[in-house]
């Protein structure tokens, strides 16, 4: 089966790999989003998967648009069996649709129709869901509104960040995606329409998404941080200052009495019962933290050389 790949993450790399090692794969053309200035030095980078598709020596394409006529003729040239496209991040025209006879698959992070759009993984943690997965598809004009071929369910475990979700499900996801190209070649792939009815739909993510509002309840940010953990990471302030939260943990509130102290106010915070944190509906305990300048620490650590006091709030500003 020849396929053209289009991807462009590192979600995208455990997929491309797969295919590669398979002997009934021929991947003749990757496609991938434009290096992008990356670092302190802003210096040009390769996106996860060209750098990936160089190394094992596949033709690799860069473009921010893949509907453009040139590179629409180059697919046609190649007489593409499926287009395969994993966390892509460009819409494709009609045309590039209909080049390959079978079509064009696409392996998306979520339980689809739940969670279509740029950031399945994220939401399905910052919503404190308990399964998501992943999902394989026909691609259709819409953004993931094409009809199903596979999912496999991942349990979300209660201490799993998104950046170990994402891994995961990148490396479940690109077992599915192989048996998924497999079943189309031997004529053996179901096919279901969604329900549309049932969609949601999931923005991007920008750092103020990890902007923490003690008013909400502690379990609502403790999913908060573990859904921007690595990125875009979790944030609060504290006497002008931004500070990253990258684990905290639920406290029982019958194990503190601190009376009627406003959200944000911080009720303990000593090298032997930590740092915890007044909430809308009891106590967070922070576990890991990185202050300005500094590598992240655990905050009982942070607290032998690092004065944060008992009365004092940390603050919710955007």
């Amino acid at each position: 089966m020849r396929i053209v790949f289009m991807g462009t993450p590192d979600f995208s790399v455990p997929s491309l790999e797969k295919l590669y090692t398979s002997s009934e794969i021929e991947i003749k053309l990757v496609i991938t989003q434009p290096d992008k200035p990356r670092g302190r030095g802003q210096k040009l980078a390769a996106t996860p998967i060209k750098k990936r598709a160089l190394e094992l020596g596949l033709e690799t394409l860069e473009t921010a648009n893949v509907n453009q006529k040139d590179i629409v003729e180059k697919i046609r040239g190649l007489s593409p069996d499926i287009i395969v496209v994993v966390a892509f991040g460009q819409k494709l025209s009609q045309e590039i649709l209909d080049i390959p006879p079978y079509g064009c698959v696409n392996l998306h992070a979520s339980l689809l129709p739940e969670y279509r759009g740029a950031s399945p993984i994220h939401r399905a943690i910052i919503d404190g869901k308990k399964v998501t997965g992943v999902t394989t598809m026909y691609m259709a004009e819409g953004w993931d509104t094409g009809d199903m071929i596979y999912k496999e369910e991942v349990k979300i475990e209660e201490t799993d960040s998104m950046g170990i979700l994402h891994d995961k499900l990148a490396s479940i996801g690109a077992e599915l995606l192989l048996k998924t190209l497999l079943a189309i070649e031997r004529g053996l792939a179901p096919r279901e329409e969604q329900d549309h009815s049932k969609a949601s739909y999931t923005g991007k993510i920008d750092k103020n998404t990890g902007a923490i509002d003690w008013q909400k309840s502690s379990l609502t940010i403790y999913n908060l941080v573990r859904g921007v953990n690595p990125w875009p990471g979790a944030y609060t302030h504290y006497k002008g200052e931004t500070i990253k939260i990258w684990q905290t943990r639920l406290v029982e509130s019958s194990s503190l009495n601190e009376g009627e102290v406003v959200p944000g106010t911080i009720v303990r915070a000593d090298t032997q019962e930590g740092l915890v944190v007044r909430t809308g509906d009891g106590f967070l305990e922070i576990v890991e933290l990185q202050i300005p300048g500094r590598k992240k620490m655990l905050a009982r650590e942070l607290l032998n050389g690092y004065t944060i006091n008992i009365g004092e709030s940390f603050e919710l500003k955007l």
